[in-house]
């Protein structure tokens, strides 16, 4: 398989923006793929193109490396899902200590759809933005199950493609950061001006980190980050 190729696992996040990003300094062809699997807030896959036009224009070597973007659709996921992500319920947390927003088996079915595509075109590299560091819990964003992940994939493919994660042990001041160290502050303006995060896709209320409803989950997430990163700028996260 081709080592100067990757696939990331591209959102339209601020996770995944960055991630990207991270990918296009260190890969020849970078593709993307996306998956809609009638998210609650699908207004992150309009978000995703808005950021893939843009990047070009940042750097010539985001121009020169960014390749062709795949949109895989998953909405049988979001059928067999009762979420607060794919229904319109109240966003709480669960007897179990898990929000509701918790989609299962959604990062496991991403990384299988992503390891077949990136087997088609030909691509050893998979990236993807999870981290369990400044995270809502989610079981399958976690450092052991990506490992276990990259072990089954490999066999099941009978190829060894490495799955790369750089904000693993990154908290969102220190993606922020990064996102500042990376691209400078055009991308990291980028991230905030055009990346979504929020959980019911409010585009309407624009904050100092971004825009979003400014309440759920992953609205305080990134407000929190953004506020610690302003008192620390500088990019403390572990070296990549």
């Amino acid at each position: 398989m081709n080592t100067s190729r990757a696939l990331v696992l591209f959102s339209g996040g601020q996770d995944s923006t960055v991630a990207l990003a991270w990918a296009l300094e260190r890969f020849e062809v970078v593709e993307t793929v996306g998956f809609d699997y009638g998210q609650r807030h699908r207004v992150e896959l309009e978000c995703r193109q808005i950021i893939r036009d843009k990047l070009p224009g940042l750097s010539r070597r985001y121009a020169d490396r960014l390749g062709p973007d795949h949109v895989v659709d998953l909405k049988a996921l979001g059928a067999i899902s009762d979420t607060a992500l794919t229904r319109e319920t109240e966003i709480a947390f669960t007897d179990a200590g898990l929000p509701t927003t918790f989609v299962p088996g959604r990062n496991l079915i991403f990384l299988t759809f992503a390891a077949a595509l990136a087997y088609r075109r030909d691509a050893r590299h998979i990236v993807l933005g999870v981290c369990e560091t400044d995270y809502s819990g989610y079981p399958d964003c976690r450092d052991d199950t990506i490992k276990a992940m990259q072990v089954a994939l490999g066999l099941g493919l009978d190829r060894r493609l490495v799955l790369h994660t750089p904000l693993m042990w990154r908290d969102k001041a220190q993606t922020f950061a990064l996102a500042k160290a990376v691209g400078g502050q055009p991308l990291l303006d980028l991230v905030i001006e055009d990346s979504h995060s929020c959980y019911l896709g409010d585009r309407t209320r624009r904050h100092d980190w971004g825009f979003g409803c400014g309440h759920c989950p992953a609205c305080d997430l990134r407000a929190k980050g953004y506020g610690a990163y302003l008192i620390s700028p500088e990019d403390s996260g572990p070296s990549q």
